[in-house]
């Protein structure tokens, strides 16, 4: 019994120990083969799975301004600095380590040389086995690159070195936050806004194709002649102008601090063209702090209510329907509160009874609503049938995307009431961004013609243009000859008489039209409100519209003529200041200062000649060869040229400086061991010391200089002294007639002796015996003042138009 369960239990574990046997036998099989047989096939798989294809990222195309040269946002490369130590010979290392190590810590600062030596090091050890290795993940600029090109080791380049230099692009904006928000942006899911949004398939270009090893820390490109290149992306070229832009921003800027306003924005834009030259959108996003943090001009969030903007398209609208109408016809707007179609409007002042032109100019609630309702109460569509006629009630169709969608109530709409019609006379129930109302005031600066606002005019590669923009007409009649001459009347009536008297030009005319709308919120009209001024200048010959909307304002000023229509004021001075051709007229009146060019007198040959080559003055040299020369006053060479004449510079001896500017005077003399003492400023007039004399070092110079432009002649001979005056000093006024003022006394005179005789009171003598003086003949002028001679006349008037009334009532003097 005992022998057949031994017998069982040695059984048992020969069985188990062969069946371990076998099994480790099997994993011995499989190991060798997979690494003999099947170990090309695994090691092509890996290298395979190692080695793989990756896109190689074109650089993006620039946002450039309308001259094509100011750019707004490009794409700068930066670089990662990577290592690959396999590539690089044991005796190239041992040489250069240190130095490298040391330079490594220098500009990175992050390591000490000897962390940078230890790690370089083991890379490069052979058992490490490490082919790529990032020194450090800080990027570099591109004079950072070509500096740590020249270190040792990477000297060597990237096959001998095993530098590798992986290229990162990265955004830049050379004017900061300048039209930021219209420029826009555009994440890694190809999300966005502006101009990089929009157009980021011209942007973008076109990535190529690269193979990479995968290794830890990163992935190294191999270079094996299989990539394809990448093609960079193309250039727009905007319509902004960048001094009108910053204008533009700064105006508003200032205005939205002023008045604690909630936002703001700005459109200047070209009448003809419809480009846009300026853009600006800030919102505040702290007390007193204000940045481009939405696109209030175009998109949905600065669609509101505009308000009395809107009147102009009403008043069109009952002009067009009722062409007969006079801009002098009298409406009775009462004392400042009326009920009118369904609803009660008001005014801020009580008008009466004005005009047409009257009501447009004093933004009278009440004088629009009536001549709306008096025209189109019984056929309401018919007002908004012109309304669609201008083109209000649809997108403009923008280049640049995110347009919001304007909303004009219909009377077929289910929101429709009896008050609608009254209400959306004077800019209520209705939604337009300011972009669209400035096209509608655009197109009556143009005569009618409602052409497309543009932001983008080219689309080019380098200097090649691929596509180019032109301007769009949407309409290109909005209403008749008639009705536009009456608008345009009544558009400059508001800025010379109307509520936006204060932003009046005496250099240039403006029109256009004050708005201030109460701000809609939880379903009621609040005491917060949005104030807009939009117009064009110059008004009689339009060249630019522009809007401004602030939104918000608070400390007390809540109209569109106190805080809006003063940036409106401000861009079209510094547009008006930029634009040659409106400031013909402004100099036209603006007496010319000729003043003479300063006279050259003397100075180094090689700047004087450059100089007279830029202005086009011709010369001539006597000595071509001389550093130093002078022009003599009376120099003349029959050619009418400048002649150069060398001037007196001998090493050792005094220089003749007189004529020089300081600065060269300065290097002459300091050269020589002198001490220069200056009075004055300008040219050198006169020295101290004599030209040609001995120069000793330390001996004190004094020059006397005269202003730059004046000559030192002799002062001309003093004019005669004119008779004494009472008129005030003015070249405008028109000399009094003397011998008409003498003879005006006289009788004067003699009319009161009558007076006084019948009275018995006659004086024993008066003005009236004295013999009328005479005219002094004019003096030629003398060397020597001539003496005074006596006044023709104790008094004269101030004015030549009140000679009459003063003789009358002057009295006689005594002798």
């Amino acid at each position: 019994m005992k022998g057949s369960v031994k017998k069982s239990i040695v059984t048992r574990v020969r069985l188990a120990f062969l069946g371990v046997c076998l099994f480790s036998a099997a994993i011995v099989w499989k190991v060798a083969n997979i690494q003999f047989k099947e170990g090309e096939k695994w090691r092509a798989l890996e290298q395979e799975r190692r080695v793989v294809y990756q896109p190689v990222f074109a650089t993006r195309g620039s946002i450039v301004a309308d001259d094509g040269k100011s750019i707004m946002a490009t794409s700068l490369p930066f670089f990662r600095v990577a290592w690959d130590p396999s590539v690089v010979d044991n005796q190239l290392f041992k040489q250069g380590v240190d130095s490298l190590a040391l330079q490594l810590s220098r500009f990175f600062g992050d390591r000490s040389q000897q962390e940078y030596a230890r790690k370089l090091k083991n890379a490069h050890n052979p058992k490490s086995h490490v082919r790529y290795l990032r020194l450090n993940s800080r990027q570099i600029n591109f004079q950072e690159k070509k500096e740590m090109a020249t270190w040792p080791i990477f000297r060597a380049g990237k096959n001998k070195g095993g530098v590798i230099f992986e290229k990162v692009d990265k955004r830049f904006r050379p004017f900061g936050g300048l039209a930021q928000r219209t420029i826009g942006f555009i994440n890694e899911d190809k999300n966005g806004a502006g101009l990089e949004f929009t157009f980021n398939r011209h942007l973008a270009g076109k990535d190529g194709e690269a193979l990479f090893e995968r290794l830890p820390g990163g992935n190294k490109p191999i270079y094996d002649g299989t990539e394809i290149k990448p093609i960079d992306g193309y250039d727009v070229q905007t319509t902004l102008d960048i001094n009108l832009q910053d204008v533009a921003e700064n105006a508003l800027y200032k205005s939205l601090v002023d008045n604690n306003a909630q936002y703001g924005c700005v459109i200047l834009m070209e009448v003809q063209t419809g480009a846009i030259k300026a853009v600006a959108n800030l919102g505040k996003v702290d007390e007193g702090v204000y940045r481009e943090d939405y696109n209030y001009a175009i998109a949905d969030q600065g669609r509101t209510e505009p308000g009395s903007t809107f009147k102009l398209a009403s008043l069109m609208a009952v002009l067009e329907d009722n062409p007969e109408m006079s801009l002098d016809e009298v409406v009775d707007t009462g004392n400042g509160r009326m009920y009118i179609g369904g609803a009660v409007k008001t005014d801020s002042h009580g008008y009466g009874k004005i005009t047409v032109k009257q009501v447009f100019e004093k933004s009278s609630n009440i004088g629009v609503a009536v001549l709306v309702d008096r025209q189109f109460s019984k056929n309401p569509s018919k007002y908004t049938d012109y309304l669609k006629r201008f083109g209000l009630h649809k997108p403009l169709g923008f280049q640049m995307a995110g347009e919001a969608r304007p909303y004009v109530k219909d009377p077929l709409d289910r929101s429709w009431s009896r008050t609608s019609l009254t209400t959306m006379s004077i800019g209520y129930e209705l939604k337009l961004a300011p972009l669209q109302t400035l096209a509608f005031y655009n197109a009556v600066a143009n005569g009618g013609v409602k052409v497309q606002p543009m932001i983008v005019k080219e689309i080019k590669q380098v200097d090649k243009v691929l596509e180019r923009f032109e301007p769009v007409v949407l309409n290109p009649k909005i209403c008749s000859d008639e009705t536009l001459a009456k608008v345009k009347a009544m558009m400059e009536g508001v800025v010379t008489e109307g509520t936006a008297r204060g932003i009046r030009s005496e250099d240039y005319t403006i029109a256009g039209k004050t708005g201030t709308a109460w701000k809609f919120k939880n379903g009621a009209y609040t005491r917060t409100y949005s104030t807009s001024f939009c117009g064009y200048f110059p008004a009689d010959k339009p060249k630019y519209s522009c809007i401004v909307v602030v939104d918000s304002p608070k400390k007390g000023r809540i109209y569109g003529a106190d805080v809006a229509a003063p940036v409106f004021r401000e861009v079209a001075d510094k547009a008006m200041a930029r634009d040659e051709a409106s400031q013909r007229p402004v100099l036209a009146r603006t007496p010319i200062n000729r003043a003479k060019t300063p006279v050259v007198q003397a100075g180094m040959q090689d700047e004087l000649r450059l100089v007279f080559e830029k202005i086009g003055v011709k010369n001539e040299a006597v000595a071509p060869e001389e550093d130093w020369v002078k022009v003599p006053t009376a120099a003349d060479s029959g050619t009418g040229a400048l002649t150069l004449q060398p001037l007196a510079v001998r090493p050792g001896r005094v220089p003749d400086v007189r004529g020089l500017t300081l600065r060269d005077a300065l290097f002459l003399l300091e050269n020589r061991g002198l001490r220069v003492r200056a009075l004055g400023t300008g040219r050198v007039k006169t020295q101290s010391l004599e030209a040609g004399a001995a120069a000793q070092r330390g001996t004190v110079i004094t020059l006397a200089l005269e202003p730059i432009g004046q000559r030192s002649t002799s002062a001309p001979a003093p004019l005669a002294a004119p008779a004494p005056s009472q008129l005030a000093e003015n070249k405008l006024l028109t000399p009094v007639d003397t011998d008409l003022a003498a003879k005006t006394r006289v009788l004067a005179a003699k009319a009161k002796a009558r007076m006084a005789a019948s009275n018995g009171t006659a004086p024993a003598s008066t003005e009236v015996n004295k013999p009328e003086a005479k005219k002094p003949e004019p003096r030629k002028p003398e060397l020597k003042p001539a003496p005074k001679p006596k006044p023709v006349e104790p008094k004269q008037p101030k004015r030549p138009t009140q000679i009459t009334q003063q003789a009358t009532a002057s009295k006689p003097k005594k002798v």
